[in-house]
């Protein structure tokens, strides 16, 4: 065992080795899936997984992170303590479950301190059939100039255009608008992309290789941005389908506190399009999947769509002034990672706690 504020780190070099030596000190051989590019600081880039346990298990869980880059502080800190936490490793073998972490799905916006992979995509939309017409999204069209002006910080008659959308249509219209997922401005927030991603590729391998053989599939992803600060939200992650979402809230769900659905408007979240979950489907038919984002809260939702305003204008923008881009870019970091004691006790417990389920989940 080792100390929470141990697992977690400031940088996804570090939060990469600190993944690695765990998996070393619990015996377990990583697969590194090497990123084409190179980190923010030259460091290699790599989604690296590890299974604890038999590779021909037919329950598995999945415990991935960084799916949107600088969520990884979140997510990393979790995998680093897990592996450490013999009481939990002991838990899920006693039970014929096996484990799969997943560290980093998108290692370049961990590294670069962006929730967007280097094609500027958020992975959670990149998960369509992309033969097909994509969704239109008429209001982020509406929204977009907006949304990423020539100047920063924006000037009053930005904000105040930005102000009369939201009176007009109101804050959930908004959310609904920006976070849905476009597929038309390819340096906008929440792009979905034009073809599948690097990571996109990355993980159906990583599931066509550790998953074929599974019939019980499990799979918590975490992530940070969305809700009161601290809290774990348990968001069902998976198609609109009843039967999975009641064996979502039977593992995960609590009186008072049920797994939340995109689908019937209960979760922090707007209904989103080519969630990650969907390679499941694809690439794992044979399995009954059951899964949730574990989103952790941080600041109030405007204030972290106002840093990944000025994320995505700085990206347009590399001239910027340095003390203009280090503003930027800590903003970014406070927005997806709350750096105190507290708040990673909170996420440790909470993740632990959903993890101990999923193996119940899987062996009922």
């Amino acid at each position: 065992m080792i100390g929470i504020g141990e697992a977690f780190s400031p940088r996804y070099a570090q939060a990469r080795q600190k993944f690695l030596q765990a998996c070393v000190s619990a015996g377990l051989t990583v697969e590194p899936h090497a990123h084409p590019g190179k980190g923010q600081g030259g460091e290699e880039l790599s989604m690296d997984v590890a299974l604890d346990g038999d590779a021909s298990a037919e329950r598995l869980l999945i415990v991935s992170s960084a799916c949107h880059g600088v969520e990884g502080h979140c997510g990393s800190g979790v995998q680093v303590f897990a592996l450490h936490d013999a009481e939990w490793r002991e838990k899920a073998k006693a039970q014929g479950v096996a484990v799969l972490y997943v560290h980093a799905l998108n290692p370049h916006g961990f590294s670069y301190g962006r929730r967007v992979t280097q094609e500027n995509v958020d992975l959670n939309r990149n998960f369509l059939d992309f033969s097909k017409p994509l969704p239109a999204n008429k209001a982020y069209a509406e929204l977009h100039p907006l949304l990423l002006p020539d100047a920063w910080p924006p000037t009053p008659e930005n904000q105040a255009a930005v102000d009369r959308w939201i009176e007009k249509h109101g804050v959930a219209a908004f959310q609904a608008a920006v976070t849905g997922g476009q597929y038309q401005f390819d340096d906008g927030l929440f792009f979905g992309g034009k073809a599948q991603t690097w990571s996109n590729k990355a993980l159906r391998n990583v599931l066509r290789r550790h998953a074929a053989g599974t019939r019980r599939l499990g799979w918590i992803d975490l992530h940070t941005g969305l809700g009161p600060n601290g809290i774990g939200e348990r968001i069902f992650a998976g198609r609109d389908d009843k039967a999975a979402y009641a064996r979502a809230n039977a593992w995960w769900g609590a009186p008072g506190a049920p797994v939340t659905s995109i689908y019937d408007g209960s979760s922090t979240s707007a209904l989103l399009s080519g969630l990650v979950s969907e390679a499941v489907y694809q690439e794992c038919p044979q399995a009954e999947y059951t899964g949730i984002a574990l989103e952790y809260g941080t600041l109030p939702m405007l204030d972290v769509l106002g840093a990944l305003r000025a994320d995505h204008w700085l990206h347009k923008h590399p001239e910027a002034p340095a003390d203009l881009a280090d503003g930027i870019r800590a903003r970014m970091r406070d927005a997806f990672y709350t750096d105190t004691d507290a708040w990673r006790g909170q996420i440790v417990s909470q993740a632990r706690q959903a993890m101990f389920q999923a193996v119940d989940g899987l062996s009922s």
